[in-house]
């Protein structure tokens, strides 16, 4: 048996079926090539130095073979199975399950809609910082709480993953001049979980640097995103004296809201719940970034994206946002093309 006789024997087989037959009847336990390589080993030194590289030869020949005749009528049957389905597009699309959009991402999506409106920019960061941008930039002195290891997840080089979004308003101040205004949504990392608190959660912060920027301003956007966002013109806000290193003075912001049976609803001034902490950025941060003091000041503020979500929407336990349980989010879940926009209400 040559090499030729070989492949024109396997070039013949018209089917599948038929080179597996060859394969088996040629390279398997019993076949005719592996029966030839057995008798190797009775054979002189002298005989295998001829025998060895002509047997070997043939059983490669006949493996690359059999493999490109499989390869070539495997591609004509893909061909003419194509060839021979059709794809009716008047039909009707099937009925069949959907994705939704995750609250979360749908909440991001409207609060990007309302802060573009305002002349807000999105800036990004990366969600493994160093110290010097989660902490030390922001006045965060190293016997701060914020910085032990119960609050914090470190990586063994001295990286950690953010604790807040606030890294990012360090990278923007330090890379670009002012005037700035910027949003800054992300994930964040703290070592909590509870039923209003996860390892992993969503954030957005928002920046403003300018001359003659003051607490005013700060109120004026805060009440203005919160009524677009709550869609209600009742949302009353409500500044109380509070304590963060890198704002001075700082504020926490507290939202009025009244009970619906079992529900909170935001509006009015009957209760009071706090919501976010904010401030005026503290000088030290601003020299931190090489920013003149005495002629810039700014405001600074911080939110939950998953708080304002079970707000909103009347969800009661963080944790279930991350479960992955389709049942919950086909029920709160919004349609892929439900993109939230002011014009026709920020809630598509």
């Amino acid at each position: 048996m040559t090499i030729d006789d070989l492949t024109a024997e396997i070039g013949s087989a018209n089917t599948l079926d038929a080179v597996e037959s060859l394969r088996v009847a040629l390279l398997g336990k019993q076949g005719s090539i592996t029966g030839l390589l057995k008798t190797l080993g009775g054979m002189t030194p002298e005989q295998r130095q001829v025998e060895g590289p002509r047997l070997n030869g043939l059983r490669e020949a006949a493996t690359a073979a059999i493999a490109a005749r499989k390869a070539s009528l495997e591609g004509a049957a893909l061909e003419a199975k194509l060839a021979s389905e059709r794809l009716d597009l008047s039909l009707p699309a099937p009925d069949s399950p959907r994705g939704t959009i995750h609250p979360v991402s749908q909440v991001m999506d409207e609060l990007a809609e309302i802060f573009a409106d305002m002349g807000f920019a999105v800036a990004e960061g990366p969600e493994i910082e160093d110290d010097w941008h989660n902490f030390t930039a922001l006045n965060i002195p190293e016997t701060h709480p914020a910085r032990a290891m119960h609050d914090t997840f470190y990586f063994p080089d001295g990286k950690l993953l953010r604790t807040h979004t606030s890294p990012v308003q360090i990278r923007t101040m330090t890379s670009q001049a002012p005037p700035l205004r910027i949003i800054a949504p992300g994930r964040v990392y703290r070592s909590d979980s509870d039923a209003t608190h996860t390892p992993m959660f969503h954030q957005i912060e928002g920046l403003v640097i300018d001359e003659g920027i003051h607490l005013g301003h700060l109120k004026w956007t805060l009440e203005t995103m919160l009524r677009a966002f709550f869609e209600r013109d009742d949302i009353v806000l409500r500044l109380r004296p509070s304590y963060f290193p890198f704002t001075e003075p700082s504020v926490e912001v507290d939202v009025g809201y009244s009970w619906q049976g079992s529900r909170r609803i935001l509006g009015g001034d009957e209760n009071w719940m706090e919501l976010l902490g904010s401030g005026m950025v503290h000088p030290r941060v601003l020299a931190n970034c090489n920013i003149d003091a005495t002629r810039y000041s700014g405001f600074a503020f911080g939110v939950g994206v998953d708080r304002l979500a079970m707000l909103k929407y009347g969800m009661d336990d963080l944790r279930a946002f991350f479960d992955g349980d389709l049942r919950w989010l086909r029920h709160y879940g919004f349609a892929a093309l439900d993109v939230p926009t002011l014009s026709r209400g920020i809630s598509a």
